[in-house]
């Protein structure tokens, strides 16, 4: 059927050149292509040609499909008039674009002197590894010389970093911090209509009218695209212009018609988007041709009588018309191009179809070996002058001071923010009640008052949006620190670190990154209070994302260190830190005893960090057994390690992790090794919420033969009050295991 449908679609276009009449008159270049327009001939032309090339790249994926030397089919036909952004929008104006932005690319690429779009295109359906984005990772849109990041087949997720990126680059321009971006730079974002209804999308719009509401400039232009269909589904008359046409702080143009008038609303769209530093929203009604994609039947569920009327709205039938009409080129003239068009695009084809692709793992992980640990060590190292930080602490600095109360994790972790805000000029705190509450457990006390509202500032409550926020300002240079209030709260909007952050230098070859640290409270052991949504143990879907970094800190002189060594890995690296914070131990003091302040710590100096592959070992001269846990976990082993020594005589060293990914492997089976048992305590759910599993899983591998065992919290959800205790590891749970496992025969 597809097949079909391309040969018709080429026939009827062949036919109509052939059969018109040549123009009265002639335009010159650079005359208007009709009145009111400021659409010149010879900008219409070129406008042709890229749509020519577009559809002709369409065709060449199927061929290259059907030849099995191709990978996706998914076509921009009957969405040419995209063009008229690639040629309106500036090469400084970001742009995230619709999977159907063939001929907008190519219109933007004859921007930039020397690039080679159509190779590049077809280099990237054939999964070649000298693709210049994804190296052959992936068929996306996306070039760092034209300011496209790349997008997987997304669906409307690409919006709040769209806003985000909106957003920073204003917040960026009010701190008076260098920007590769010109000071008028607007962002375009275009997705499909029926891409409108997904949540993502939803979030994005809301927070740039929110955003725009409470008086920050957010110049997006968001582009809709509507074909009328999301695969086979169809997208009720007027949904797009009901939707969004009349809302406030979001002026609404609909781009219909000939190609200079599309051309003339898209002109007024951008231009009152960079005017007013606002968003807008443009519709752009468009026709979709030749299916979803290549494997699509739409026969299946669309009339023979339907295919005939879209097939007659093929917008390169109705420029050719126009074009010839009006006088910009002859039939003759067309023709000609289109011939030329073709045998462009199979010279390229040919080319791209012989390029070598990828052939080992290696090749394939490479974007996600970004750490460079000399580097940023001394990126965390670094500190403020004496004199700056005397002039924000006072005359007591935060490592001098005495008092329990300045020395407790959430303490320590609140006098490290402030020291990275003081060296840090770029770096950013923000979320939901973190700036004039200074957090639900105070953690960011004191920062907007001691920074300002430009660096620190509260969201809207809406943690796709907040990620948004971070991926945009991590993409313009700056150093994102953003919040997310609960654990069970970020699983609203996982997709923005899987789908999205984590995903981006994976898919630009290292060419694009949005550093950032989520800070985020979590886990459990907290008498109780909050049920699930308070004391939620899940983290299997952080660690289950590639290139995610995930910090989890028990005690302030570790937090204080690890963010810091976050902060550079996000700074150097471009890496994605999730710093996941537990609640329970945010103003613990006590250790063993009540009053016995084994739990409250020195604020480490700036000069010390800590990063992955570093953990902290207790007892290292003990070797009957090894305990590995982490964050409460590590807490609970330590007082279950002196009941085993007071009542047992059994001598338990204890590792704390701190990182669980990646997870420090080989100081792991050092200490295993040393000690010949190990007790793993997880007190993350027992399948697959935790990291018993692959702790447990790298020493057998590496020939570990001593016993093995694990603890791990109940394959529930946290209750309320009392009842928590009993599907979470216990104290006495750990003496028990770890005091059965001491008198296990050691292995061979």
């Amino acid at each position: 059927m597809t097949r079909d449908r391309v040969e018709i679609l080429e026939e009827q276009l062949e036919r109509c050149l052939a059969e018109a009449a040549p123009p009265v008159r002639r335009l010159a270049p650079d005359e208007p292509l009709g009145p009111g327009t400021s659409l010149s001939a010879g900008r219409a032309l070129e406008l042709f040609e890229d749509q020519l090339l577009s559809r002709a790249l369409d065709i060449a994926a199927r061929e290259l499909r059907r030849r099995e030397l191709g990978y996706y089919t998914i076509a921009s036909a009957g969405h040419e008039q995209n063009a008229v952004l690639g040629a309106l929008l500036r090469l400084g104006d970001p742009c995230f674009l619709h999977y159907r932005s063939g001929a907008l690319m190519l219109a933007r690429a004859r921007q930039q002197p020397g690039s080679t779009p159509l190779l590049d295109t077809l280099l990237s359906l054939c999964a070649a590894a000298d693709d210049p984005i994804a190296g052959g990772r992936h068929k996306v849109w996306g070039n760092r010389k034209l300011w496209v990041p790349p997008q997987t087949s997304t669906i409307g997720s690409h919006l709040p970093k769209a806003v985000g990126t909106a957003f920073a680059h204003a917040r960026a321009r009010r701190l008076g911090l260098p920007l590769e971006l010109p000071a008028d730079a607007i962002v375009c974002c275009s997705f499909g209509d029926a891409s409108v209804n997904h949540a993502s999308s939803l979030s994005g719009i809301q927070a740039a009218r929110w955003a725009q509401r409470r008086g920050s400039p957010v110049p997006v232009l968001f582009v809709c695209e509507d074909n009328g269909l999301g695969l086979s589904v169809r997208t009720p008359p007027r949904w797009v212009e009901d939707s969004f046409s009349g809302r406030s702080h979001l002026p609404y143009f609909k781009a219909d018609g000939e190609l200079d008038q599309v051309w003339e609303t898209a002109r007024r769209a951008i231009d009152r988007c960079r005017e007013d530093r606002a968003p807008v929203f443009l519709h752009l009604p468009v026709v979709r041709l030749l299916g979803h994609a290549g494997s699509d039947v739409e026969s299946e569920y669309r009339s023979p009588q339907e295919l005939r009327a879209d097939d007659a709205r093929d917008p390169l039938l109705a420029n050719a018309r126009r074009l010839v009409a009006r006088g910009a080129a002859s039939p003759e003239r067309l023709r000609d191009l289109r011939r030329a068009v073709r045998e462009r695009v199979h010279e390229a084809t040919e080319k791209a179809a012989a390029r070598p692709r990828l052939e080992t793992r290696a090749q394939v992980m490479a974007p996600l070996e970004r750490f460079d640990p000399a580097r940023c060590q001394a990126s965390a190292v670094g500190r403020a002058s004496p004199e700056a930080r005397q002039l924000l602490f006072g005359d007591q600095l935060p490592e001098d001071a005495r008092a329990p109360s300045r020395r407790t994790l959430a303490a320590c972790l609140n006098a490290a923010l402030h020291d990275e805000l003081l060296r840090r000029p770029e770096l950013l705190v923000f979320g939901q009640d973190v700036a004039r509450k200074g957090g639900v457990y105070h953690v960011t006390a004191g920062l907007e008052a001691s920074f300002g509202t430009g660096r620190v500032f509260d969201t809207l409550l809406d943690e796709t949006a907040i990620l948004g926020v971070a991926q945009g300002a991590g993409l313009l240079g700056l150093l994102p620190v953003a919040e997310i209030q609960y654990l069970a709260f970020l699983h609203n909007a996982l997709d923005q670190l899987r789908g999205e952050a984590c995903s981006l230098a994976f898919f630009s070859s290292g060419q694009f990154a949005n550093p950032m640290l989520l800070r985020v409270a979590g886990l459990g052991y907290q008498r109780g209070f909050g049920g699930h949504f308070h004391n939620d143990n899940a983290i299997g879907a952080l660690r289950d994302i590639p290139d995610l970094l995930l910090a989890v800190p028990s005690r302030g002189d570790d937090a204080a260190r690890m963010l810091r060594g976050g902060l550079a890995l996000a700074k150097e690296c471009g890496r994605v830190v999730c710093f996941l914070e537990p609640i329970a131990l945010y103003h613990e003091k006590d250790l063993h005893e009540p009053g016995d302040g084994g739990w409250l710590c020195d604020y480490p100096q700036p000069g010390s960090a800590l990063l992955p592959g570093e953990p902290r070992v207790y007892h290292e001269e003990a070797g009957d057994l090894l305990i590995v846990s982490y964050a409460n976990g590590l807490r609970l082993s330590l007082r279950a390690a002196r009941r085993l020594a007071e009542q047992h005589g059994v001598r338990a060293r204890v590792l704390d992790l701190r990182w669980l990914a990646p997870l420090p492997h080989a100081a792991l089976r050092a200490h295993a090794d040393a000690c010949g048992r190990v007790l793993v305590v997880d007190e993350c759910r027992a399948t697959g919420g935790g990291v018993a599993d692959a702790l447990i899983a790298e020493l057998v591998e590496h020939g570990f033969r001593g016993p093995l065992r694990s603890l791990r919290s109940a394959d529930s959800y946290v209750p309320l009050g009392p009842a928590a205790e009993l599907v979470l590891v216990s104290e006495a749970e750990i003496a028990e295991s770890a005091l059965s496992l001491s008198e296990s025969a050691p292995g061979r």
